[in-house]
């Protein structure tokens, strides 16, 4: 192909306009494609199905690539003719556009490799933790980075998102998910998405986290004791989710989704605690406490309410008024496991 000067060529090269007309679009007959005579390179390539788009041809880096550069319904003979000379101008001075269009084509957006990463991740998460992960994408990642490209995001960028995270929800919240982000950079350098060690989260501290630990006094206790004594009259089965909480050291999901196969004798084994099937040991009032309520099919919740026909699950306002009855300010419900 010759290469030419463009200096000589004004803008509206009404000749080559004339010249490669998109409406000769004989149909049934073989690709061909018309060529510019004052701008070599450009052209009109028509199909057999009627279709026709304006393509460059040029000389790059050695290599002869040809650049579709729209459909000929879609795009004018003005606008194809002023991007066909800055390519082919790009093209003289050593560029090679083709190269970086396709470079750019093979690296997702953040939002496209969002979905991409749930997609191979989701199913090695716990169901609780899926949920709550689906929260924080909701939230927090989706649009986090709205339209930059997965290798595109610096350290600066993470920085600015994770800072209004724990602005808006916390420390905590930011905390996890940062993790969450972390972990998505490290599976796009593993799939060669990014550079090796280009980590954006790796030089950024995460927020301190603020100690809770609330251990119940014996005098707080037994006040705790007195209102849930008077509470069971009325709401038998939350009062004996609070018992076990205390009596047992298990986390709240541990027991309101206990299910009666998981309770053997004297201990409990739980299918999917936090940290993975585990075993705990149960003392005298523990056991008291299973054995005084209503035993189901082993695929049954321990705490089944037989008026509603539902497990209980949530006992939030429960305890907000215990706490008020047993004058307990500032005591969450995890904080019963470590008494």
């Amino acid at each position: 192909m010759t290469r030419v000067s463009l200096a000589g060529i004004i803008a509206d090269d009404l000749a080559t306009l004339r010249r490669l007309d998109p409406g000769d679009r004989p149909r049934g007959r073989p690709r061909r494609t018309v060529w510019s005579e004052r701008l070599p390179g450009f052209g009109v390539r028509h199909y057999s199905s009627g279709r026709s788009t304006y393509i460059v041809q040029a000389l790059m880096n050695g290599v002869t690539r040809t650049i579709t550069l729209g459909n000929a319904n879609v795009l004018s003979k003005h606008q194809a003719l002023v991007v066909a000379r800055r390519i082919l101008l790009r093209a003289q001075v050593g560029e090679d556009p083709a190269t970086k269009r396709k470079q750019t084509r093979k690296v997702p957006t953040f939002d496209d490799f969002l979905t991409l990463y749930w997609k191979q991740s989701a199913a090695k998460w716990k169901p609780r933790t899926l949920e709550t992960h689906n929260g924080y994408r909701r939230k927090h990642l989706a649009d986090a980075f709205g339209g930059m490209f997965i290798d595109e995001i610096e350290q600066a960028h993470v920085l600015t998102w994770f800072n209004k995270v724990s602005l808006n929800s916390g420390p905590g919240a930011g905390n996890r998910c940062f993790e969450i982000l972390r972990s998505m950079f490290n599976h796009a350098e593993r799939w060669g998405l990014r550079p090796e060690g280009s980590n954006p989260c790796a030089y950024i501290r995460p927020n301190k986290r603020r100690k809770c630990e609330r251990f119940l006094s014996n005098q707080e206790i037994a006040k705790l004791g007195e209102v849930l004594s008077k509470k069971a009259r009325t709401q038998p089965l939350h009062s004996a989710i609070i018992y076990l909480l205390l009596l047992t050291g298990c986390r709240l999901s541990e027991i309101v989704n206990l299910t009666w196969s998981e309770v053997k004798g004297g201990r409990l084994l739980l299918h999917d605690s936090k940290t993975g099937p585990r075993t705990v040991w149960l003392g005298d009032e523990a056991r008291m406490l299973l054995a005084s309520l209503e035993r189901r099919g082993g695929s049954d919740p321990v705490f089944w309410n037989k008026l509603t026909r539902r497990p209980v699950r949530c006992i939030t306002q429960f305890w907000r008024d215990v706490k008020v009855e047993a004058n307990l300010p500032g005591v969450r419900l995890h904080d019963l496991r470590h008494s």
